[in-house]
């Protein structure tokens, strides 16, 4: 959803591996458990040379991913790969045992989980990199630089604003915009700029928590079909508590000066507010489709890419007979670069590729795991023995240090028996979670780059024990007021 300059360095993922957990499962007493593979009449592979060789090529795979930011190794291409050679193995021993009609089924069944999600994403990252294209979020960015407020102001202003965009253009865009604001104003301030990149990644986190389209574990939640679209907001509160928490204590630590305004003026290009309106109108046709007519989501989304689509002929038209009539007229020719005929192809064509495609390799992965029998090992240890609630705190922890995305796709594999509310719970956690470390989110990985040398890994840390102080708030404000979803 990103077409920043700095939006590569979005792509890069947390610096631990989810096959930590993985091979912690390995020294466990297979004995104790359940294997997902018995429940498709595969023997048990948790023991199996295929086993141990499959997980060790997601660690490796995922050490690559962990080492992007030294390799320049897109993290995309290492679990596309390994995702092959795992199910190649499953294929294997498949074969060997006479189940390839399992291993084929279960293959087919991950690769529908992945194109729902992909397909759901591509259309929201068009639709974001149309409203870029649009000079939407730089108009944004300039009116809050003009109107001058002082360094506390900012604060809670880009503060807020990430908590209430984030539900709706994605946690990352949101940050790298609040961020822009934040360095236009705070100069050579490292002091404001490190506390004010906190607190953004902080609300952009909180407040892509309660929303289906705020944060991708959100989403893989919702299309699975966990929680229904309108219970996601019961998490409304226990997010804001997770921002304001944090927040009110940093407050005090922001310089109380005032930075010297910008008058830059910056305006939104013609039919950004419709496009809004459209993406808006593509929102409530896919909660519409899920809720009324029991058809997956991304059905409604692809209908609202035909909505931008259509649009998009009617305001190319537009700009090319404005290109037509500067053309003809000899005073306006040298504004024929002026005018960019709106394409929303190129929005297709610019969305976050590596990142779509490194969700198909964590997909697959995780997936063939589970159906060696690993996530049922897992899952054995921390919803039976550590009981749901406990599991569902650890899972936040874990997307401060893995990336959040392969621990949500475990837990949904996985699939344990629990509650809506704790359902919300791993929802609310795995989201805000993140937020514990710099590295624990995109949002917080990206802004690092942005702001780099001043908003950093230890500069974030500092702030760490007053973060935990907003998740462990969080969640005990969830189980009190959600209490009946338990």
């Amino acid at each position: 959803m990103k077409n920043n300059h700095c939006y590569p360095l979005a792509g890069m993922v947390k610096r631990c591996s989810l096959a930590v957990a993985a091979l912690f499962a390995t020294l466990l007493p297979t004995t104790l458990f359940a294997s997902e593979a018995a429940h498709t009449g595969m023997p048990d592979l948790t023991t199996h040379t295929v086993g141990y060789l499959s997980l060790a090529i997601f660690a490796f795979a995922y050490l690559l991913v962990t080492a992007e930011e030294f390799t320049h190794l897109r993290k995309s291409k290492p679990v596309i790969i390994a995702a092959g050679l795992i199910w190649g193995l499953i294929g294997w021993v498949s074969s060997q045992t006479g189940m390839q009609h399992a291993a084929e089924t279960a293959a087919r069944h991950n690769l529908l989980e992945y194109a729902e999600l992909m397909l759901f994403l591509l259309v929201a990252m068009t639709y974001i990199n149309a409203m870029e294209e649009r000079q939407v979020f730089n108009a944004l960015r300039s009116w809050l630089v003009r109107k001058g407020f002082g360094f506390r102001t900012l604060f809670w202003l880009t503060g807020i604003l990430a908590f209430i965009i984030s539900p709706i253009a994605d946690n990352l865009t949101t940050a790298l915009l609040m961020c822009a604001v934040v360095l236009a104003v705070g100069g050579d301030n490292t002091r404001f700029v490190t506390i004010a990149c906190i607190n953004i990644v902080v609300g952009a986190n909180a407040g892509g928590a309660f929303s289906p389209f705020g944060d991708i574990t959100t989403l893989m939640v919702w299309q699975k079909g966990m929680v229904d679209f309108w219970t996601f907001f019961l998490l409304f509160i226990p997010s804001l508590v997770n921002f304001v928490v944090p927040a009110a204590i940093m407050h005090f630590a922001v310089p109380a000066g005032k930075p010297q305004g910008d008058n830059e003026v910056v305006s939104m290009k013609p039919g950004a507010r419709r496009i809004m309106m459209l993406f808006l109108l593509t929102i409530a046709t896919a909660v519409s489709f899920h809720n009324f007519l029991s058809l997956p989501p991304v059905m409604g989304m692809l209908t609202g890419l035909g909505y931008l689509q259509l649009f998009g002929f009617l305001l190319k038209r537009s700009e090319l007979k404005q290109l037509s009539i500067d053309a003809s007229e000899t005073e306006h020719a040298g504004r024929l670069g002026d005018i960019v005929p709106f394409d929303v192809f190129n929005k297709v064509a610019r969305a976050e590729w590596d990142t779509l495609l490194f969700f198909y390799g964590v997909v697959m992965c995780v997936g063939g795991l589970g159906f060696l029998g690993y996530l049922g090992m897992v899952s054995e240890v921390m919803y039976t023995q550590w009981g749901a609630t406990t599991a569902n705190v650890v899972v936040g922890v874990l997307s401060s240090i893995v990336d959040n995305i392969p621990v949500m796709f475990a837990v949904l594999t996985m699939n344990p028996d629990m509650s809506t509310g704790q359902w919300l719970l791993v929802t609310l956690t795995a989201g805000v979670g993140g937020s514990l470390l710099s590295i624990g989110s995109a949002a917080g990985v990206a802004l690092m780059g942005q702001a780099r040398g001043m908003y950093t890994f230890f500069g974030h840390l500092r702030w760490t024990p007053v973060i935990a102080l907003g998740y462990a708030a969080s969640i005990f404000v969830h189980m009190w007021i959600n209490a009946a979803w338990f």
